[in-house]
């Protein structure tokens, strides 16, 4: 009976691991993405997130990487390619926002950061917002506002009331008592009003009383 050979495996080279990964690497020069150890090695992503972060990385812009396209192109379910896209989301290497387009179809908008950005939890609070600006023309606006109650089809957008108290107070500044302007734009009303902010316009332009005159000087006293 012939006695079996052994052969010995190769020696590893001098100075190198006796063991583990052992990298044979070469210079690409075309057709390649770098990718940050930062993600390669990431201590919390999943090894779904991290090789869908590599693969979105690799893409040009405007590719579509909707959910059913990846799993249409990768075995990972729906649910899978779901998850690891929030992953990517919460650490900060995508952000998906809906935008609506001009003719109105509503698409989501996914960014791509090859170095994560700052997280919801990250960032810096946001200053406190300023006080709105004080209503240049109050007792105007509170006028005009309050047509509806008298007159329904009088009703002024937010944005109206704005254009047209400088108006209203022009007519409070000559003088000109708040019921009376009232009257002046709620008497002799059509039915409809298609177009209440330039009715209330036409008639305060059209109706707009003269500057009182200036009160005579007080006569000399002997």
């Amino acid at each position: 009976m012939a006695t079996p050979q052994v052969i010995a495996p190769p020696r590893a080279p001098s100075g190198s691991p006796a063991a583990g990964v052992q990298h044979v690497n070469v210079r690409h020069t075309t057709g390649f993405t770098v990718i940050g150890n930062h993600l390669a090695q990431h201590a919390q992503l999943s090894l779904t997130a991290i090789g869908l972060a590599a693969h979105i990385q690799s893409l040009p812009t405007g590719a579509r990487i909707g959910i059913k396209l990846l799993a249409a192109r990768f075995p990972e379910s729906e649910a899978r390619i779901a998850s690891a896209l929030r992953e990517l989301e919460a650490a900060g290497y995508l952000r998906r926002d809906r935008v609506r387009l001009p003719d109105g179809r509503v698409v989501t908008r996914t960014t791509s950061y090859n170095q994560p950005r700052a997280t919801p939890e990250q960032q810096e609070p946001a200053a406190p917002a300023a006080p709105p600006a004080p209503e240049p023309h109050p007792e105007a606006a509170t006028l005009l506002t309050g047509l509806r109650r008298q007159a329904p089809q009088l009703t002024l957008s937010a944005q109206a009331i704005s254009e047209l108290a400088p108006v209203v107070a022009t007519w409070l500044a000559r003088d000109v008592h708040p019921a009376t302007v009232r009257h002046a734009l709620t008497i002799d009303l059509p039915p409809i009003v298609r177009h209440p902010a330039g009715f209330v316009r036409n008639r305060l332009t059209a109706l707009l009383p003269p500057p009182l005159p200036a009160a005579p000087d007080p006569a000399p006293t002997a």
